[in-house]
């Protein structure tokens, strides 16, 4: 059986997700169409941070890995990013000729979900669209680790899932990365295991089916480079740190305006870099362990998930 189908119908979490993704999405599309200029990249950047944050979280755990031992170990993950005072609204301006031209504090799209109206000349109002009034954003993906070659690990994370109705399109995800002992190079004996790695993934979620025009909705590309370290401790228990640094960016397209009159709109994200630390503790029994995780960085977040493997 292929990979990609034993995660689909083995793992709850991911069926969440592609249950939960396709109509948020299609919300979000819904209210961002209100904007054509600037103000679409305001109402967006906090959701661009948080999959940033979200996907670069979960990957590095024990730095201890063998170096002539095959490995092999399946796992599913829940990360989730967390949002401040800061990320619940931007400055504004109103667009489409609006009269006089104003600037407000507008919500974003996890701000309030209650619509931000302003009154101009003549009786006319130009409407802010509302958030969703979301704390935090979680996201669910399955990962496939194989190792104890030359002290070398690699690390995979996929899925795709076929959507295509009106509203949305398919959405996918692919991720590739090493992660390499340092330890079996350092001839005496160290406290702690070390190790350092890598991890790319690039994420996607296509426009639906009455879309102008073809491609992605959302884009998303994020790069962790770090080191770890870690100490096995007696009952199975494995603490971790990590020092990384991330990178991310997102391109998001869309089309706003009326039937037949629709204009296409996009929204680059520049790719942003931040340093995270990560602290954790793995439960690592033969056969199955599982694992929790506080991420520091511009955006904090937290992850755990299990893994069934040998």
């Amino acid at each position: 059986m292929p990979f990609s189908a034993i995660v689909r119908k083995g793992s709850l979490l991911l069926a969440l997700l592609v249950c939960l993704a396709p109509p948020v999405s299609a919300q979000i599309e819904d209210q961002i169409a209100a904007y054509t200029g600037a103000n679409a990249k305001g109402y967006l950047q906090p959701l661009a941070k948080a999959i940033g944050s979200d996907f670069n979280s979960g990957i590095f755990r024990s730095a201890s890995i063998p170096h002539m031992r095959p490995t092999l170990r399946l796992e599913i993950l829940a990360m989730s990013a967390f949002f401040g005072d800061d990320d619940q609204s931007f400055r504004a301006v109103t667009e489409q000729g609006f009269s006089p031209k104003q600037y407000a504090s507008a919500p974003t799209v996890v701000g309030s979900e209650k619509a931000l109206l302003i009154e101009g000349d003549g009786g006319t109002t130009y409407a802010f669209p509302g958030g969703f009034d979301l704390h935090s954003f979680a996201l669910a993906v399955p990962q496939l680790r194989v190792g104890g070659i030359f002290g070398t690990e690699a690390i995979f994370r996929y899925f795709a899932v076929q959507i295509g109705n009106e509203d949305i399109g398919d959405l996918s995800l692919f991720g590739f990365g090493l992660k390499h002992s340092i330890s079996q190079y350092v001839p005496a004996a160290l406290p702690v295991d070390l190790s350092a790695g890598f991890f790319w993934q690039r994420f996607s979620i296509e426009k639906g089916e009455e879309s102008e025009t073809r491609g992605d909705f959302i884009e998303s590309n994020a790069l962790s480079i770090g080191v770890q370290a870690s100490r096995k401790l007696a009952f199975f228990l494995v603490p971790y740190t990590g020092l990384s640094y991330d990178t991310h960016s997102m391109d998001v397209s869309y089309e706003t305006g009326s039937e037949g009159e629709k204009e296409a709109v996009d929204v680059h994200f520049d790719k942003t870099g931040t340093m995270r630390f990560t602290l954790g503790l793995m439960l690592n029994l033969p056969g199955l362990n599982a694992f929790g995780e506080f991420n520091l960085a511009s955006q904090s977040s937290i992850a755990f998930g299990v893994g069934l493997g040998f």
